[in-house]
């Protein structure tokens, strides 16, 4: 049997729910003009960048709304950030670091945004020690559902695939763990909860309801379906 020697984590809506956040600061404005941004529409850009489906674009030049994307910009941060005023790390996430910490796992980041951004809210929070690794969108041409980013964040923690786990909340990130050959479990926030995820994924509501140990056994003992397992294992 494989042994799992790292966890490599997504950020946004996996450690930090921005996500809802930012789909309800669209959806409100998109609303105050009567229009309606669906979740299976947005979705389509959670968890990677916006060349599939650009909500500003989407109001701007599909619905007419009448502002330019800089003011666009600021209405839609504004109400993001009064949101996010409110919202704490999720649920587990520190339980699963120190616990990784303990058990001498390796321990990355993969995210499809900025480093900025990233820093920024590790900071805040104040785990960014746990981290070795840390992989952006700066560091690669494709973002998820692309695996480029998981594929460095191992190359750095010195792990193969199949000794990795991703923590994931979008289809976008699964997609990208899958891609890349890894173990991974999804834990979806209340935008992504309803959104379509690939295949049986281990599933989660909250990485509380299950310990770090459990959730290693349960990759560990449940049928392989990742991605290239024969040519990684």
């Amino acid at each position: 049997m494989s042994t799992i020697k790292a966890l490599i984590f997504d950020f946004d809506g996996t450690i930090l729910d921005t996500e809802t956040a930012w789909y309800e600061a669209f959806r409100e404005i998109a609303l105050e003009h009567d229009i309606e941004l669906t979740l299976d529409m947005y979705g389509q850009c959670i968890g990677t960048s916006l060349h599939v489906f650009d909500p500003y674009d989407y109001l701007i030049m599909d619905k007419q709304v009448p502002m330019d994307r800089e003011t666009l910009s600021k209405h839609v941060h504004a109400r993001h950030t009064k949101m996010m005023a409110q919202e704490g790390i999720r649920p587990g996430i520190l339980d699963y670091l120190a616990g990784a910490q303990e058990l001498g796992l390796r321990i990355g980041l993969a995210s499809s945004s900025k480093r900025a951004w990233i820093d920024n809210y590790l900071a805040q929070l104040g785990i960014a020690h746990y981290f070795e690794t840390i992989r952006t969108a700066e560091d690669v041409e494709l973002v998820k559902p692309h695996p480029a980013l998981y594929e460095l964040a191992l190359q750095d923690l010195g792990v193969q695939p199949h000794e990795a786990v991703a923590i994931e909340d979008s289809p976008n990130g699964a997609r990208a763990a899958a891609a890349a050959g890894m173990h991974y479990i999804v834990v979806p926030n209340p935008v992504t909860t309803f959104l379509t995820f690939d295949g049986e994924p281990h599933r989660l509501e909250s990485l509380a309801e299950l310990s770090l140990q459990d959730m290693l056994n349960r990759v560990l003992t449940a049928p392989d379906t990742r991605a290239n397992s024969t040519k990684n294992d």
